[in-house]
């Protein structure tokens, strides 16, 4: 090649290249935030309208109201027999799960807040409607004893206990680290940490091999807020808890995973766990620009459980809308 011809070469290359970029440019100043799936177009995306609502919260009374996949999760025979205990099984990934877990064949208890009794009644129903049997157990996680009558009863009822969630979660924000208080503290501690170790100890006593443990982290683990600071401290010690019973129970067949989740529309954002004006924009930082629905994490928590995955212990699903994942 003759240096002019090179010349002419590197040229076109380089026009080539600035008209792809610009053109690139233009079509994201266009649609900055495509959908990733036909479903997805039709999610909402902030601005939310500000809504308040007393701890714990409930999803019917949510605007918008979150989809759980009530009409759109479709199974296929992935749990098919399996026993499943949910904690905050009434509403938001939770709901979601449950719904999922029954579609895929599985018998479901959820547990729940007394508060949170209408939502637990459409899950129940749901459950039910795909012919599987349903058990709804209310009760404060806070409470250690309550946590092993939980398990008790949720096995007894069920008919044993192949799957234990630990999925339920309290959240409160707080400016600072002198706005906690320790009652606050204590209750976030006891809810998101505490009870996920009580249920798993009284779980293992009725779990035998190819059972599996599924816990929520989040990817506020690794990368917490300022204002959850409390909550985001929970979310790691989940995440540490699950990599090492997954080690420790490895030997007696039982897997252990966790799903991280990002920003989900759930009552955690409006029953205390974000301010008015971080829930007016919330789940715009993520690169898809919105908060994740429910329905769009559930198949995690199948893939979790599901024993043609048996080789999968100590992993970590995530679902954050492109913000990466704790480790």
């Amino acid at each position: 090649m003759s240096e002019t011809d090179r010349r002419t070469f590197v040229a076109g290359a380089a026009a080539l290249t600035a008209a792809t970029a610009t053109a690139a440019a233009a079509q994201a100043k266009k649609d900055p935030k495509a959908a990733t799936t036909a479903a997805a177009a039709a999610y909402p995306k902030p601005p939310f309208p500000v809504q308040r609502q007393p701890w714990p919260g409930l999803a019917s009374k949510m605007n918008p109201r979150p989809d759980h996949g009530e009409k759109s999760y479709r199974g296929s025979g992935k749990l098919a027999g399996k026993k499943a205990l949910i904690t905050g099984g009434d509403s938001g990934i939770g709901r979601a799960a449950a719904i999922a877990y029954a579609r895929e064949g599985a018998d479901v208890a959820i547990n729940y807040l007394p508060a949170e009794e209408p939502d637990a009644r459409e899950v129940i129903a749901l459950i039910k409607a795909e012919g599987r049997k349903a058990v709804a157990i209310p009760g404060d996680l806070r409470d250690e004893r309550f946590c092993r009558t939980l398990v008790e009863q949720a096995a007894t009822q069920l008919g044993g206990l192949d799957i234990l969630v630990n999925n339920a979660a309290r959240q409160q924000t707080r400016p600072g680290i002198a706005d906690i208080s320790s009652q606050d503290f204590d209750d976030t501690m006891k809810t998101n940490v505490y009870a996920p170790f009580w249920l798993t100890k009284a779980a293992l006593e009725r779990m035998e091999s190819g059972a599996v443990i599924v816990n929520t982290s989040s990817e506020q683990a690794g990368d917490p807020s300022k204002d959850i600071v409390d909550y985001a401290m929970t979310r790691a010690a989940v995440l540490n808890f699950t990599k090492g019973m997954a080690k420790q129970l490895a030997s007696r067949g039982i897997r252990v995973n966790a799903v991280t989740p990002g920003p989900f529309w759930t009552p955690l954002q409006v029953s205390g766990g974000a301010t008015p004006e971080k829930q007016r924009t919330f789940g715009e930082s993520a690169p898809l620009g919105r908060p994740g629905q429910p329905a769009e994490i559930a198949a995690l928590y199948v893939a979790a459980a599901d024993p043609a995955l048996s080789f999968s212990t100590g992993q970590v699903f995530g679902a954050t809308g492109g913000n990466g994942q704790p480790g």
